[in-house]
């Protein structure tokens, strides 16, 4: 992975925020590391005497961030926060904003608790697409503490406070000094360091490792070939439309990897086994819908009744989202992306072009697995993930 630091750009930094807005850039200029809002960053500064931590904003995007889109949050509230045996979502979002010194700054990220109890100045995280794809087979957490036997491997626990409670467990006995990072299985990676160009060089080191590991181990070979299928867009666009309740926009994606994708055998197994990283389930829902025939409504009915039989297996007092699909294998076809707008549409293509490259990769090292049924259902339901497609 091409490191992007620019020492002349960066020798005219001087604050401590204006170094944690031009990594976290840096960072969101690689489509490797985050998609569309994906992975967080913070630097922890001392303001009239008091040690403050600066959170990515909800809302927004690592590549455009700006000094505003960064939360300050009074650091010694955040770790009490972890202290506590248990905080609901809502709590949690509220102590937060309590404890922020400017009251017009953006929501802290849901990671805030999480940034503030590493000891380190600045906090990186990302959703790595080799250190995910690793994680997310049937070998990987074997092969991450082979590739990263230096870092903390966290298993897969929901976001937020959860995640930090956990981790917060987890390090009371390690040594700081001596832990590179931070692997959160079928997640994500956290590097850190008191300088920012050092935090962000490990993340760079970091997933190089792990691209390496990934081109020695899972050879990929993909030709192109035309389309061997075709599809009444006019018919598909007019029924999703009435399904969705608007009218859609379609991405079509027939690249040398959609194509190569929707080829496969068994699409029904092959292409419905989750998402590449939890965020992405509010975008582009946990499976898509597989379409063999002609016959699009049949299939969309099909995907209905399944989508109700997995809401009403997780769910509580949630209220169902629309069971339509968000997205489309088209057996010797391509993928077509839905979205409410042609933005929609483009930022769902691009999170299932990392994901189709990730689960034929994950299947070279013993099978693609994605987080269960279960957390996929708590994630798409969790009420501060859900917020996000409102901002």
């Amino acid at each position: 992975m091409q490191n992007l630091w620019n020492h002349e750009k960066a020798s005219s930094l001087k604050t401590d925020l204006e170094f944690r807005v031009y990594s976290s850039n840096l960072l969101g200029n690689s489509d490797e590391l985050v998609l569309h809002g994906g992975g967080n960053t913070s630097v922890k500064s001392l303001v009239d005497g008091e040690d403050i931590l600066y959170v990515k904003g909800s809302g927004w995007d690592l590549v455009s961030i700006k000094e505003e889109g960064f939360a300050p949050v009074k650091l010694e509230v955040l770790k009490q926060m972890a202290k506590l045996e248990t905080l609901s979502d809502s709590d949690m979002v509220s102590q937060q904003k309590a404890a922020m010194i400017d009251k017009s700054a953006p929501n802290p990220s849901v990671e805030a608790i999480l940034h503030a109890i590493i000891p380190y100045k600045f906090v990186d995280h990302t959703h790595a697409d080799a250190v995910v794809t690793i994680s997310n087979s049937k070998t990987g957490i074997e092969n991450i503490k082979k590739i990263f036997p230096n870092f903390l491997i966290v298993p897969y626990v929901m976001p937020g406070f959860i995640l930090a409670k956990k981790i917060y467990e987890m390090s009371k006995d390690i040594n700081w000094e001596t832990c590179e990072g931070i692997i959160l299985h079928n997640h994500g990676i956290f590097t850190f360091d008191n300088d920012a160009k050092k935090s962000y060089d490990k993340m760079i080191a970091a997933v190089s490792l792990a691209e390496k590991f990934l081109e020695e181990n899972t050879s990929l070979k993909i030709e192109k070939f035309m389309p061997r299928a075709e599809i009444d867009l006019e018919e598909l666009q007019k029924i999703l439309s009435q399904e969705k309740g608007y009218e859609v926009s379609l991405k079509i994606n027939q690249s040398a990897l959609s194509l190569h994708y929707a080829s496969q055998n068994n699409l029904n197994a092959f292409a419905t086994r989750g998402v590449l990283t939890p965020e992405h389930i509010i975008r582009t829902k946990r499976e898509p819908l597989i379409l063999e025939d002609k016959n699009i409504q049949n299939a969309i009915d099909r995907y209905k009744n399944s989508y109700k039989q997995y809401f009403n297996s997780f769910a509580k007092d949630e209220i169902m989202l629309n069971p339509s699909p968000n997205w489309i294998v088209v057996k010797n076809y391509g993928t077509i992306s839905i979205g409410k707008t042609e933005k929609e549409a483009n930022i769902i293509d691009d999170i299932i072009t990392h994901t189709m490259k990730a689960v034929l990769q994950a299947d070279k090292l013993g099978g693609y697995e994605s987080i269960s049924l279960k957390d996929s259902f708590e994630m798409e339901y969790w009420e501060l993930e859900q917020a996000k497609l409102k901002k």
